[in-house]
């Protein structure tokens, strides 16, 4: 890494996002697994021949691993830092790209998905903390967005990917492999980029090197304030106690309940029922297969352009008032999406729907859900605390997918998106009554606040 250090405040500003968008690589790979499988999922289970529940469990075979993933990362964000964490979820993903695109069979598929799935884990914790750790107060809503924003790219990327592949004169196992092996380009490029940015300066404060992180602090945000950050950061480490006994203290309590639920809404509202199965969805719809794939990327698209608004938003509007309207909205669209189905309405207008849906949730929950889970944890805890919630998006995330082919076969198509609109309505409750606003303050500010409930 160069040791240049910026001195306009522009280039304090153009540091600090590089460094931030080089942490959220991670996200697009994410992103890409996450809708990758959507357009391989059709091809390997005719391959294999796989009833729905095993559709289910080869589908989601990743979460199992990005559930462990993240419960591990937590231990390994705090011991090893952030950036050698990151660095380990970037060997993951390129060895599981690769060895997907190999795969002699189902068996050979669910274990490199599995250790993709690793990578996804880790990543999915340790890139927001790291963009939080460095972002200074202003501007960490935008930042830790960039995570979200990179997740949207990738998704697209993986729906773009897939329709292209879908189209080459190849067979359709060799077709699902190489959509699987695209990723290794990216997941490489992680790898050697990460070598420039410096570990976060929370971390290295913890670890007592003070004069390191009053350096990094000093590169993303000028030296006055660096000193008044790393006067804060050492005031909230000299109060730690990082024993399994403190996530259960009433100020971390409370703050561990609204961010392992909050974390779970933004599952169990359908927005992976989606990004999974995007094309059965449009051939249920009544799309024909070439058409359902290229239909994902509308999606694709949508997501983008509603996560970019959502982070123009975060630190103007605040969390709380995305979190509600898109709720409420995502509500209001699954509700539409069911009667489509229920009413035989044209493919047109589902579609409609699904993108309304998927506009709302990039608006609310897909940015600010992952803003509020870094930032809302005591430093003393952030790591472990950010390990559970992020476990908990892993858990109901293989829940979702692994129940929503089942679903779609016994309850039918609007019976199953009803039931996900009834999930929207909680999440707006839980919202209305339990998260609270923390646009403009620093993590140290934040945190004394859940002290003082």
């Amino acid at each position: 890494m160069a040791e240049t250090k910026p001195t306009s405040a522009g280039g304090l500003y153009g540091y600090l996002v590089l460094i931030c968008a080089v942490a959220a690589v991670g996200g697009f790979l994410f992103g890409f697994d996450t809708a990758v499988i959507s357009g391989a999922e059709p091809l390997f289970t005719d391959e294999f021949k796989l009833d729905p529940k095993m559709e289910g469990f080869v589908t989601s075979s990743a979460i199992v691993g990005c559930f462990f993933g993240a419960l591990g990362a937590g231990v390994l964000t705090d011991r090893f830092g952030r950036k050698k964490t990151l660095l380990v979820s970037a060997v993951l993903f390129l060895v599981s790209a690769i060895w997907c695109w190999v795969a002699g069979g189902k068996v050979e598929l669910v274990f490199a998905r599995l250790l993709g799935g690793l990578g996804i884990g880790i990543a999915s914790l340790a890139s927001p903390l790291y963009i939080a750790e460095v972002s200074p107060p202003r501007a960490r809503g935008r930042l830790v967005a960039l995570q979200q924003l990179a997740i949207v790219l990738g998704i697209l990327g993986a729906f773009f990917s897939n329709s292209v592949v879908n189209i080459m004169d190849m067979t359709d196992p060799a077709k699902w492999r190489l959509m699987f092996g695209v990723a290794a380009l990216p997941a490489a490029l992680f790898f050697v980029l990460l070598f420039l940015v410096p570990e976060s300066p929370r971390w290295l404060s913890k670890q007592g090197l003070h004069q390191q992180a009053r350096e990094i602090l000093s590169r993303v945000a000028g030296t006055a304030e660096a000193e008044l950050a790393l006067a804060q950061i050492r005031e909230a480490i000299s109060q730690e106690d990082v024993g399994v006994r403190e996530l259960i203290r009433p100020g971390v309590r409370r703050a561990l309940f609204v961010g392992i639920t909050l974390a779970v809404f933004t599952q169990i509202t359908g927005i992976n029922a989606i990004m999974y199965y995007a094309p059965k969805v449009f051939k249920e719809a009544g799309f024909g297969t070439s058409a359902a794939y290229w239909h994902s990327i509308f999606v694709g698209l949508t997501n983008l352009v509603f996560t970019v608004a959502s982070m123009v938003f975060v630190d103007k509007m605040g969390r709380r008032a995305l979190l509600l309207i898109g709720s409420s909205c995502m509500g209001i669209a699954l509700v539409l999406v069911g009667y489509g189905f229920h009413a035989k309405l044209p493919a047109q207008a589902l579609l409609a729907g699904v993108l309304l849906y998927v506009a709302s949730f990039a608006f609310s929950m897909g940015v600010v859900g992952w803003v509020v889970i870094s930032e809302i944890y005591p430093t003393r805890v952030r790591g472990r605390a950010m390990a559970l919630a992020t476990s908990a998006v892993w858990a109901s995330c293989y829940l979702v997918s692994v129940t929503f082919p089942w679903l779609l076969k016994n309850f039918g198509s609007s019976n199953t998106f009803w039931g996900y609109a009834l999930m929207c309505a909680g999440a707006l409750a839980f919202v209305a009554l339990f998260v609270p606003e923390t646009k403009g303050r620093t993590l140290e500010e934040i945190e004394r606040a859940w002290a003082r409930r």
